[in-house]
Parts: C-alpha cells; sequence; structure tokens
C-alpha cells in the first residue's frame, strides 16, 4: 500500500532528480518505490554517465527494489516518478506488477526538455517492418525449441 498522500514522495523525487542534475549524475529524472509508505528503492536517471540507454531512473528504482525484495514482483508496490514513464518503464512497471503509479511531470512536459518519446509509441503501433529500425522474422519454426524447453522445465518460475 502506498502512503495516503503521493505528493511527499513524489517531492522528494523531485528534490533527487534536482540533485541529480546539480552534481552531474545524470539526466533530470528520478523514482522511488514505496511500500507501506516506507521508501524501499529509489533510483535516478543514469543515461549518459553509466553510458546504458536503459538506466532510466524508474529502472533503477525497480532493479533495486526487486534486489531488496529479493523477488522480480513488486505487489503491494507503488512508484513515485519526477514524470510520466516512457515506453520502456512502462513495460518494467507493468512486469514487475507494481500496484499503482504516481507520477508529476508530463510527457508534454519532459518533451519541451528535450526529452521526446512520441516516435517511440508510434513506433509501437507500426508493423515490425515498417518500424525505423526494420524488423524482420526469421527461423521461427527453430524458435519454439526454447518455449518447448521452458514448458517441458518442471521447475519453472512462472511470470
Amino acid at each position: 500500500m502506498s502512503s495516503p498522500d503521493p505528493s511527499t514522495h513524489l517531492q522528494d523525487a523531485i528534490d533527487l532528480a534536482v540533485e541529480n542534475v546539480k552534481t552531474g549524475r545524470g539526466g533530470p529524472f528520478a523514482a522511488l518505490v514505496v511500500q507501506d509508505g516506507t521508501v524501499i528503492a529509489q533510483g535516478t536517471n543514469r543515461v549518459t554517465t553509466a553510458s546504458d540507454p536503459t538506466a532510466h531512473a524508474e529502472i533503477v528504482a525497480i532493479r533495486q527494489a526487486c534486489d531488496a525484495q529479493d523477488d522480480f514482483r513488486l505487489d503491494g508496490c507503488t512508484l513515485h516518478a519526477t514524470c510520466e514513464p516512457c515506453p520502456m518503464c512502462l513495460g518494467a512497471i507493468y512486469w514487475a506488477r507494481l500496484d499503482q503509479v504516481y507520477y508529476a511531470a508530463t510527457r508534454e512536459d519532459a518533451a519541451a526538455a528535450g526529452f521526446d518519446d512520441d516516435h517511440i509509441y508510434e513506433e509501437l503501433c507500426a508493423p515490425p517492418p515498417d518500424r525505423r529500425v526494420p524488423m524482420t522474422q526469421h527461423l521461427r519454426d527453430a524458435a519454439q525449441r526454447p518455449f518447448e524447453a521452458w514448458l517441458d522445465y518442471e521447475d519453472r518460475v512462472e511470470y
């Protein structure tokens, strides 16, 4: 469960994002994972400093929270982010099964600061061959083998 008023955690995330920029550690984004009103993980944008395009604040916080919980599921947790999550972070939020997301700035606010994700949203709707990075399927029959192995593996952990 989250705290009754998400504003406190959102303000903390905003302060963390400002500090991240002022210290030269990364971009103007931060996120907190909260469980029962307590912050269990935090992340800041580290894309340029870590040379990692996946080092968005939300991803960093989710990874840290999963490590702390020793689980890939974050049921019972909320995410407090300084900005509306991008498509990549949105995917991670759903895979982590967070209960709710609170955010401050919109994706339009981010675009005005030079962080425009609209082209990614558009790409998601385009057929794979028509995307800016063309995607072509090969070896579909052979690609069924890993799924068959997974289905035959008795100790698999469903997710």
